[in-house]
């Protein structure tokens, strides 16, 4: 059975990894995945280049359930690229694991994509009546298509000519034989970091991939941005049309590491800021400030320094939870949360908490974890949340639910209340998150799923059915 995820989360979208340059590429794109898990748990992929050929290995999965030493070892080679991913319901299966591999006229190709493309079935459907036959239902293959069709002899140019048929997020590292591209679409609204280790080139999903093998972080793939690394070194060229800047906000919200910089900006400090600015707007009546592991973390640190109270943890995440597990017969009330957090009695017995989270999305987490805390004794529970409401879904690499699954999209926040039964409720504003990130003005950050307000003509995926449900 597989391990329950949380309701009130959004699902991570995916990982990649590349490295041009080290006699050792596949083992630092392992490690690198590793660091980049959070971003994806269900397949993960290692491609290499060397001696002309590539060698690969994908699997179902987490990272070091599928690389053990004597898989790494036939990787060889000074090029690799890795892919760790998430794919929604239906779309679970090898076939679809990246990073996806074709030798086409363009030469042999491995790509790894990190994003979603709103227009991936329409181009799809146009390239099955010309002839194509996919091999997946992957957005990412419809990439791949675009290149091959292409008449172009110069493969940067060929691939400049697919991304400027596709719309949406994407982040992509495509390697060939001696060469490795990272790009990322003009709106920027996935993020690819760009970093140095000796004289090898290294590209992320996020920095604390570097961190974890020694490399120097040197920025970020800029949007509408061509890197090309190979034996000569590094070039960057702009392959599109400028476009106005739509970061994904919920990276510094929820998504990335706190110990990552993200888009140029450290994730912890914009974390903290949530926090700090909450307890502003929101102040409460309590006695101590307890965080949701570990995502509420930092943003827990930033309410209880603004507020004044003691940070206390009052709740302690279960970090080894296997893919499986085996459920009692006689059913254990709340069992998927319990599963996961564990209430300290000795902390929250006769207190009055404020329970900090970055999110709620369907509410039925939320108010299974109210009800623990007040069954440890607590006597009041104040929930903050340190984000706007999540009213709309996302369609640009992230797995939340449908509109009419959103609690927020639907009820008052009174009615949410209710709903998870605290004792009072309150979430950050919409100002107060955009300050916290460094755009007071919005203008770099996507923020549809608080606003509704798209930065592209959305696919409605309520409605559509297929490859425009699926998670590159």
């Amino acid at each position: 059975m597989p391990l329950p995820n949380s309701g009130d989360k959004f699902r991570e979208e995916c990982g990649v990894m590349g490295v041009c340059g080290h006699p050792e590429a596949a083992k630092l794109v392992y490690l690198g995945l590793y660091a980049l898990q959070h971003r994806g748990q269900e397949s993960a992929g290692i491609v290499s280049s060397g001696d002309g050929a590539f060698r690969s290995h994908k699997g179902m999965g987490q990272v070091p359930e599928i690389f053990t030493e004597p898989v790494l070892e036939p990787l060889s080679g000074p090029l690799a690229v890795g892919h760790t991913r998430y794919s929604t319901a239906g779309d679970t299966s090898l076939l679809n694991a990246q990073p996806l591999v074709v030798d086409c006229n363009k030469g042999l190709l491995a790509l790894a994509h990190n994003g979603n493309l709103v227009n991936a079935l329409e181009i799809r459907r146009r390239l099955e009546q010309r002839g194509s036959i996919f091999q997946t239902t992957s957005d990412t293959e419809v990439i791949l298509h675009l290149i091959a069709e292409s008449r172009s002899r110069s493969l940067a140019e060929a691939l400049s000519e697919a991304l400027r048929q596709v719309e949406g997020a994407y982040s992509i590292v495509l390697m060939t034989r001696d060469r490795m591209f990272a790009v990322r679409d003009p709106r920027g609204f996935r993020p690819l970091s760009l970093g140095r280790l000796g004289d090898a080139v290294v590209f992320a999903s996020e920095t604390c991939a570097f961190d974890l093998i020694g490399a120097r972080y040197e920025g970020e793939v800029e949007p509408g941005e061509m890197a090309v690394a190979d034996a000569g070194g590094l070039t960057r060229v702009a392959f599109s049309e400028p476009a106005e800047r739509r970061q994904c906000i919920f990276e510094h919200v929820y998504f990335s590491r706190p110990d990552s910089v993200v888009f140029g900006r450290p994730v912890h400090l914009s974390r903290e800021k949530l926090g700090r600015l909450l307890a502003r707007e929101a102040p409460a009546d309590a006695d101590i400030v307890v965080p949701v592991p570990d995502s509420g973390l930092a943003a827990a640190l930033g309410y209880a320094g603004e507020s004044g109270l003691s940070l206390k943890f009052g709740l302690i995440r279960n970090h080894y939870i296997g893919r499986t597990f085996i459920e009692p017969q006689q059913a254990i009330r709340d069992f998927s949360v319990r599963l996961k957090l564990n209430p300290v009695r000795d902390i929250l017995d006769g207190q009055r908490v404020v329970l900090v989270d970055d999110s709620i999305v369907r509410g039925t987490t939320s108010r299974k974890i109210v009800r623990m805390i007040r069954e440890a004794g607590a006597r009041q529970v104040h929930l903050r949340v340190s984000c706007p409401p999540t009213i709309s879904p996302c369609f640009y690499g992230v797995d939340p639910p449908t509109e009419r699954e959103l609690i927020a999209a639907k009820h008052t926040i009174e009615q949410i209340r209710q709903f998870v039964n605290a004792d009072s409720l309150a979430y950050l504003s919409l100002e107060g998150l955009r300050e916290a990130v460094g755009d007071p003005e919005g203008t770099r950050y996507c923020d549809a799923c608080y606003t509704g307000k798209y930065p592209t003509e959305p696919v409605n995926l309520e409605l559509e059915t297929g490859l425009a449900r699926r998670r590159g």
